[in-house]
């Protein structure tokens, strides 16, 4: 919280000292006359780039390779976004840090879009063998408050607001943990992207987000998204037929489990050490013996991990068991290889079509 604190201060007594003003005239701002969209992650930048090509200034902060939960904007990010006519994020807890900037800035001339405001939510849960992390599991409020806090702004432009309401604050001590009687908020997951048919979701809105923001693109962003909606639909169409023809429907994660949204919906069972947006990465003897036994018990021929995972307890529990272990990728960030090679949401969740025929067949 200070480290973001000083460098909005920073950015702040540079723009004063320099003379620079972050103008919202685009036509003033951006000599190619293009709007500058700005996407705190992957799958919001692959969207983007699908749908508007090189019409647009695009940015994505988060770089290839990094791992996402513990982002933190730089003062070249904070500008980045002040500059930006689109803003696109997921709109969780790992993206508090979106609300504390926004707080010091002027957003009345910025589109600002949450992803997880297109779909309709699930919990985060905790499935049987799952280790508990304690760190992430105390921030449940706070999350739930920060999604309702956006929830009224489908419009996703002026009149944003990025102020957390804490169902806690009237009972519980600010400066500890909420007790357990407080601790009442429900989380929800944030990998919205993760299910195709939520990715058509937001790639719609992101359409009428770029129609709004530049009219006269609005044919060609139209035009683009019927296309890659249609590819989206045939992604959809291809789980779908794996899971139909599947002899089971369970699932083992030696790693996070970033894929509710996709176990819900293609009807999936799941076992994993942790779940989506947990920070630990460490799981106990008991979780990795726990997984190791599922595997064996149910003949499970496949054990995943998800990219950019160190695959340690992955290795682990494919070397007990004989299980093959592979990919599922959720797409959340791409390595810098990928990132260059131009691989988006299409190719990667393809290679998962096969993937998870291997582990269901």
């Amino acid at each position: 919280m200070k480290r973001i604190l000083l460098i909005i201060m920073l950015v702040a007594s540079l723009i004063i000292v320099t003379g620079c003003r972050l103008n919202r005239n685009i036509s003033v701002r951006n000599q190619d006359g293009k709007i500058n969209v700005t996407t705190t992650i992957f799958p919001a930048y692959d969207f983007v780039r699908q749908i508007a090509g090189d019409r647009v200034n695009l940015t994505m902060l988060l770089s290839p390779g990094a791992e996402s939960h513990s982002f933190e904007p730089s003062p070249r990010d904070i500008i980045t976004i002040q500059n930006s006519d689109i803003f696109i994020y997921i709109g969780g807890e790992s993206e508090k840090w979106v609300d504390r900037i926004f707080q010091s800035m002027n957003t009345e001339s910025m589109r600002i879009f949450a992803m997880m405001n297109a779909v309709e939510l699930v919990e985060e849960e905790f499935v049987e063998g799952m280790e508990h992390d304690h760190h992430h599991s105390h921030d449940h409020d706070l999350h739930h408050d920060h999604h309702h806090a956006h929830a009224h702004h489908h419009d996703h432009h002026h009149g944003h607001d990025h102020h957390h309401h804490h169902e806690c604050d009237d009972e519980c001590d600010h400066d500890h943990e909420c007790d357990d009687e407080c601790d009442h908020g429900v989380e929800y997951d944030e990998h919205v992207w993760t299910s195709p048919r939520n990715a058509i979701l937001i790639v719609r809105a992101i359409t009428e987000l770029l129609c709004a923001a530049d009219p006269a693109n609005c044919a060609f962003y139209r035009e683009n998204a019927a296309a890659y909606i249609r590819e989206l639909e045939q992604l959809d169409a291809a789980f779908s037929g794996v899971v139909a023809g599947a002899r089971r429907r369970t699932i083992v994660f030696g790693d996070r489990f970033p894929f509710r949204y996709f176990a819900e919906t293609y009807g999936l069972n799941y076992f994993a050490a942790f779940p989506g947006c947990a920070t630990e990465t460490e799981p106990s003897a008991a979780t990795v013996a726990f997984l190791i036994n599922k595997i064996r018990t149910e003949q499970i021929p496949v054990v995943f991990h998800i990219e950019l995972s160190n695959e340690r307890m992955a290795n682990t529990i494919s070397e007990e068991t004989g299980a093959k272990k592979l990919l599922l990728h959720s797409v959340h960030n791409v390595t810098r290889r990928d990132f260059e090679a131009g691989l988006g949401y299409l190719d990667l969740k393809r290679r998962n079509v096969e993937n998870l025929r291997e582990a269901l067949h």
